[in-house]
């Protein structure tokens, strides 16, 4: 699976990329058709602490997932997209038994 890691509002830290590379690429153990993963990463101009967007896109043919997550911090975001992500896949996977 290809992992292509966006950052268009700020320079990620490789801390940061490390965690998303790994997170993301254990989704691959969950399904052998998934082809490519994009996470996007973004700063909302909120007041509120929860301005770490992280956005998540699965492309397995015929079938994208999706997920969107705010929290304050990018990790946690990362982490709830991914479980986002993980129980559509299951609900996918389900679909096609």
């Amino acid at each position: 699976m290809k992992i292509i890691i966006q950052t268009p509002d700020f320079k990620a830290r490789q801390t940061l990329i490390d965690f998303v590379e790994e997170k993301v690429g254990k989704l691959e153990s969950l399904s052998d058709r998934i082809l490519e993963g994009r996470v996007n990463l973004k700063l909302d101009n909120s007041e509120t602490g929860e301005n770490k967007i992280c956005e998540i896109k699965l492309v397995i043919p015929g079938h994208d997932l999706f997920a969107s997550r705010q929290s304050d911090t990018f990790e946690n975001a990362v982490q709830q997209s991914i479980d986002a992500v993980k129980h559509q896949l299951e609900r996918w996977k389900d679909s096609k038994k």
